[in-house]
């Protein structure tokens, strides 16, 4: 029998001197027992401890110290208590529980299995019934896992100014499973090390992980219509732990060590200069609605985690997942900002995307709290502090509160996206948006002292097109998802310019390339931070699927070869981000107000249509021109040159007339009209005539020098 102390309320399992301190809450819980296991393949544990409420519970908290365990080990919980579920109570020990504050789970949860259910699956009163199998026989055990062994080599976070970013989200597994990924470990998170000098030289700042919480990939019981096969959950946005970090995306026997190789991978890419932003979700848990399996927060406390309707066998569904995890409740609110603590101080991450983060947003009662919610407290967070905050600022329950944030959080700027697309697609009454969208969406920032930066600037992401499907489809292609193209957003603002799906029609094919060129140029020039989709440099296709999220295979496997077979796309990428970056006009960190600061004459920006100072904002306009002034009113940035962009997305050149400044010159730099290695000149040519004709459906930049 093991040496057991009363211990102390730490959540989760601790190594302290000669064993380990385990904590758990649960406040409505009769009985817990602690299960040690010696091997992970164990199916009986090594130790099994009843703790005893009278001396191992302090309040809400079980605890206990165990000597002689440690690094490595392996444990569960079991925790009884009245099962009934209209009274929203869940409890069933014959469930091996994850620890929700385990560092490392080792195993895979296969939904298939029967053990895993609270309840009968075959009885007629489903989830009313009660399952006597116990659920060890799934092999699924939380890890004890002792942070401090690993040596950071004083690794420091590179803290990049958050006007400065340039973001690439991209899949850890997809990102580099192809063959012609050329890596030693493909899909892992040492594969993207090896790919790092690609992404240094692309120019990226900041590399954004769809979710690396544990979780199921094998959730999903549709299969592939026209292989059979089954699908599987390949995003990972139904996580089944907040500390833990997956071992889908590591290499060896994934049974702790994934801890300490993604350790490996902060340290790299920091080394690199670049930082590491993580796309969490903290809106909803993979146990799922009333139907779904008991693995970790359902069994320990389904009252406290859960939302629950006024019947409460239900789950209410902000997520469109099955179930909302409770963040106005205290015990977890804390358990978000111990997790997000953990990922920062002992995992080293710079940032973080929140999932449907309005979620957080909301109060017991489902309406939006905003300032007095989670998010509030996530910003102001001490230890947080200084990590990137990022939302997404709607759910699944139709709730939409872009810019309605608190200070400190910058959002995915969703119209932002919408009015671009439409723009460059050639639909009218676009122009007055998409003018407000290039100066940073003051309608939506420029308030509670909110900053241009805040907007996170997107036209594609991993929930919808690439943006080669983007001007290759009119249509979504999802039949593959086994959902008989129901799932995915219809309202795409996509067009297929002639042909849908591939071609081979040169001239289409030229536009398709010209358009992406349009829009590389808005995002860049745009305040506001830009974020690329993984592949987007060089026209990754996904065959039309705009909801790839059950697709594991070479469809939204990144394809190297097209770095080649577009070279020239991935150069205009290249160079737009180099432009950006050695502009800070496009950096800036107050709102345009269209006046003259510097006493130059000149307006902090201008707008324009074909004719000087006479911009067409009518609804049949598609195209805008726009100067900005070199010189700032506020010191916060160097001066720089003067830079006009012209945007036209009719369907017929357009002849605009070039602003006139006393001793300067204007150089052409960027014209999305023409062919690789003149749509953007590295040598920027001299324009001497008073007007420039802007192609069909294309986009240029100039920018002055001084004439001494």
């Amino acid at each position: 029998m093991a040496k057991t102390k009363k211990g102390k309320p730490i959540l989760g399992s601790t190594v302290e001197g000669f064993g380990t301190n385990f904590a758990i809450f649960s406040r409505n819980a009769i009985s817990v027992t602690l299960e040690i296991y010696e091997e992970f393949y164990s199916e009986e544990p090594l130790f099994k401890i009843e703790l005893d409420k009278n001396i191992n519970k302090t309040g809400d908290i079980w605890h206990i110290f165990v000597e002689d365990v440690f690094h490595g080990m392996f444990y569960g919980w079991r925790v009884g208590g009245v099962y009934l579920p209209k009274e929203g109570q869940r409890f069933n020990a014959n469930k091996l529980l994850i620890d929700p504050y385990a560092k490392s789970i080792a195993g895979t949860i296969d939904c298939n299995l029967e053990c895993i259910y609270g309840y009968e699956k075959e009885n007629r009163r489903r989830d009313l019934s009660f399952s006597n199998l116990d659920s060890k026989y799934s092999q699924v055990k939380s890890v004890i896992v002792e942070d401090s062994i690993y040596n950071w080599e004083n690794d420091i976070h590179p803290r990049i100014p958050l006007k400065e970013t340039i973001i690439y989200e991209m899949h850890v597994r997809l990102f580099t499973m192809n063959k012609n990924s050329k890596v030693k470990n493909r899909g892992t998170f040492d594969g993207i090390v090896e790919k790092l000098s690609y992404l240094k030289d692309l120019g990226v700042t900041a590399i954004e992980l769809l979710p690396i919480f544990e979780f199921s990939v094998n959730s999903i019981i549709n299969t592939d219509p026209k292989t059979g096969e089954r699908l599987k959950d390949i995003w990972g946005y139904n996580p089944l732990n907040f500390f833990a970090v997956t071992g889908n995306y590591s290499y060896g026997l994934k049974l702790g060590e994934q801890v300490f190789q993604f350790k490996d991978f902060v340290k790299a890419v920091h080394k690199a200069g670049l930082e590491v932003i993580l796309d969490v979700v903290y809106n909803h848990t993979g146990e799922g609605n009333e139907f779904g399996p008991t693995i970790s927060f359902k069994g320990i406390d389904n009252n406290v985690y859960y939302v629950l309707e006024d019947n409460k066998r239900y789950y209410s569904n902000y997520s469109g997942t099955g179930n909302t995890l409770n963040c106005s409740h205290a015990v977890v609110k804390e358990m978000v900002i111990d997790s997000l603590r953990y990922w920062v101080t002992e995992m080293h991450v710079d940032g973080f995307r929140f999932d449907l983060a309005a979620i957080l947003g909301r109060g017991a009662n489902g309406e939006w709290i905003g300032d007095l919610s989670l998010l509030k407290d996530i910003a102001d967070d001490p230890i947080i502090s200084g990590s990137k905050l990022i939302a997404e600022g709607w759910d699944a329950a139709g709730g939409y509160y872009v810019g309605e944030f608190p200070v400190g959080w910058a959002e995915w700027n969703g119209k932002f996206r919408d009015t671009v697309r439409k723009f460059i697609k050639g639909e009218n009454g676009q122009v007055g948006d998409l003018a407000t969208r290039i100066v940073g969406s003051p309608d939506l920032f420029e308030k509670y002292g909110r900053k241009p930066y805040h907007s996170i600037n997107f036209i594609t992401a991993h929930d919808g097109f690439t943006m080669w499907d983007l001007v290759s489809y009119n249509e979504k292609h999802n039949l593959n998802n086994g959902e008989e193209n129901r799932d995915g957003a219809n309202d795409n603002n996509s067009w297929n310019h002639g042909v849908e799906g591939e071609t081979k029609d040169k001239k289409i094919i030229k536009l398709r390339k010209q358009q992406i060129k349009n829009f590389v140029v808005i995002m860049t020039v745009s305040q506001g931070i830009p974020m690329l989709l993984m592949g987007d440099e060089f026209c990754r296709t996904q065959n039309g699927n705009n909801n790839a999220y059950c697709q594991d295979n070479k469809m939204t496997w990144l394809d190297w070869d097209k770095k080649e077979e577009f070279k020239d796309v991935y150069r205009f990428f290249k160079k737009m981000i180099e432009f950006r970056k050695n502009h800070p006009s496009f950096k800036r960190e107050a709102f345009f107000k269209g006046k003259d600061f510097s006493g130059d004459d000149i307006p902090d920006i201008t707008w324009h249509g074909a004719k000087l100072n006479e911009p067409d904002w009518s609804n049949e306009s598609h195209s805008l021109a726009f100067m900005i002034s070199g010189k700032d009113f506020s010191g916060e940035i160097e001066n720089d040159n003067n830079i006009y962009v012209a945007l036209n997305s009719y369907w017929e050149d357009i002849e605009f007339e070039i602003p006139k400044m006393k001793n300067t010159k204007w150089y052409l730099v960027v014209d999305s009209s023409k062919k690789m290695g003149e749509d953007f000149l590295d040598n920027p040519k001299e324009i001497k005539a008073k007007t420039y004709k802007v192609k069909a459906r294309s986009s240029i930049i100039l920018i002055s020098r001084m004439n001494y």
